[in-house]
């Protein structure tokens, strides 16, 4: 009894701008899973070919990335609420408009413009997320945020195939709804938790982490480097290589892809909350040296034991992995910013990006001109960097402890490092 009102207590401690927050990824991983099947069908039928309609993906990632510093910029500037509040409507513009597009180039321009509001959304709820929750809840609260992309993650592309059989156009449409779904909940919600954020030309405001100090810090660096990581081993390899693997290498049918797939996610889902109250009770170091060096692991096991048995081990440690790099690195960057930085934030979502689109790429190519063992051991290596810069690291738990929400005080970053947020 006694453990289950302490759940209760821990979980009713966090503001009320974490579950929001959790509720509005939730709405935007729903639609944009539910799109996610049909993006490339649907470009097909402009009688494109297939890497035209693969580029209609990679338009979305590249404007992300693209844009990922002038989005920074405008969050330190604008405010986290109203610059999230004009990304999430850029999306559902762009996705409603797509859903009537009547030719491919009208599509592509459409998805790629998606892109510049999505990465708007992500450094906006991000930033604003790190700095509205003090330190010895940080883990949790980023356990809840990612919780809500990974389930829509997972109960999108189920609607998306229903829906893409009716109508390839309707998910679209779909879509465009779930994200006014998302940004009414942001608005209405968010809007009433003004205390926590002044107006962005206050100048009585401690200014925003400058990228330059941040980058100096061992703890950011080794987060940047462990997000890298992340994006090529989760975000990439998982997705683009493991389905080849199991077809080329296991000599086994799609099913076992998905049932690989399926546990690894769930694996990620059932460890998401705990590995956030490590992150917060035990610290953020030792959680990134355990998932970078589990999801290494997990990379060498599929290289040199190449059976079905030892693959969904390893897509269940790759699910652990998961869970903890979602969460550790994200808390790192929330304890360096100790307040507001965008720029630091979409530097640090940048670094995701960056490992999603190298990985695939390097990865693949090794294993069309190596071997798959080649291409897991890049995996690895790229992890392992991760786990390097992890142990020269100093743990970041500690920093702030005891300051509220919104405090910038960064400890040993130098000499540009903002000073402290008065209590008030």
């Amino acid at each position: 009894m006694r453990n289950v009102i302490r759940r209760r207590t821990a979980a009713s401690d966090m503001p009320r701008e974490v579950w929001v927050l959790g509720a509005v990824a939730f709405s935007v991983a729903l639609g944009f899973g539910i799109v996610a099947p049909v993006i490339p069908v649907f470009a097909r039928k402009f009688g494109v070919g297939q890497t035209a309609a693969g580029l209609v993906l990679s338009a979305f990632a590249f404007m992300r990335l693209a844009f990922g510093p002038a989005g920074g910029v405008l969050v330190n500037k604008f405010g986290e609420r109203r610059m999230m509040a004009i990304g999430i409507a850029i999306v559902a513009v762009s996705s409603l408009l797509t859903g009537t597009a009547q030719t491919y180039t009208q599509m592509l321009i459409l998805r790629g413009t998606g892109g510049v509001g999505s990465v708007m959304f992500s450094i906006s709820a991000q930033s604003l997320l790190l700095h509205s929750v003090p330190t010895s809840r940080r883990g949790r609260a980023s356990s809840i945020y990612y919780g809500g992309f990974l389930f829509g993650g997972l109960t999108g592309p189920v609607l998306g195939g229903l829906l893409g059989g009716i109508s390839l156009r309707l998910p679209f449409f779909l879509y465009a709804g779930t994200l006014t779904v998302a940004g009414s909940i942001a608005m209405v919600y968010l809007g009433r938790g003004r205390r926590h954020e002044t107006a962005a030309d206050d100048s009585s405001r401690p200014p925003p982490m400058k990228l330059r100090t941040a980058l100096r810090d061992p703890a950011y660096q080794a987060a940047l480097t462990v997000n890298t990581g992340t994006g090529w081993a989760i975000f990439g390899v998982r997705s683009s290589l493991v389905p080849l693997f199991v077809v080329e290498a296991l000599h086994r049918g799609t099913i076992w892809t998905g049932i690989g797939l399926l546990v690894g996610s769930l694996t990620d889902a059932c460890l998401l909350y705990p590995v956030g109250k490590i992150a917060d009770q035990v610290g953020r170091r030792p959680l990134l040296l355990g998932a970078t060096a589990m999801g290494g692991g997990a990379s060498l096991l599929l290289a040199f034991e190449q059976q079905l048995p030892t693959f969904f081990i390893a897509m269940a440690m790759l699910g652990a992995a998961s869970s903890a790099l979602s969460v550790g690195p994200s808390a790192v960057v929330g304890d360096v910013v100790a307040g507001r930085g965008g720029t630091v934030v979409a530097a640090f979502g940048m670094s995701s990006d960056v490992g999603a689109v190298c990985g695939p790429v390097i990865a693949g190519a090794l294993a069309e001109h190596v071997s798959y063992k080649a291409a897991f051991c890049s995996t690895a290596a790229v992890l392992g960097l991760g786990l390097l810069m992890a142990l020269r690291m100093p743990e970041t738990v500690h920093r702030n402890a005891g300051r509220a929400p919104g405090d910038q005080t960064v400890i040993g970053a130098g000499p540009e490092a903002a000073p402290p947020a008065s209590a008030g």
